[in-house]
């Protein structure tokens, strides 16, 4: 199913690069850092609630800033992401905002999040 997922999203989103969506998909799927649910938890506990919420709903995704992702993710994170890929972490933060809506919204087709695992 998040193969699929991850082969839609890279052609809907063919800017953001196959790494990316596959790196992406790999964070939103391990269980060690929380995945999907402890992702969107630090969304929300950062004020972002109504976003997140957007993303899961169905309907339009609200987006976010690459600041916004940085203060959530923090900077070190968006770095060691961004090195992975040798790109700039400003690129990486932009192009993960651009992405993450979009990611948790194929995610959750239902409107639902899935079962914790």
């Amino acid at each position: 199913m998040f193969d699929k997922i991850a082969d839609t999203l890279k052609q809907y989103l063919p800017d953001a690069g196959d790494a990316l969506v596959d790196q992406a998909m790999t964070a939103l799927n391990d269980p060690n850092t929380g995945g999907l649910h402890g992702l969107l938890e630090k969304f929300q506990a950062s004020g972002m609630g109504a976003q997140v919420q957007s993303w899961i709903a169905k309907g339009e995704n609200l987006p976010i800033t690459a600041d916004q992702l940085k203060s959530v993710l923090g900077n070190e994170q968006v770095a060691a992401m961004a090195a992975k890929f040798g790109i700039d972490p400003a690129q990486a933060a932009d192009k993960l905002s651009a992405l993450l809506p979009s990611l948790v919204d194929k995610l959750t087709p239902d409107g639902q999040l899935p079962a914790k695992s």
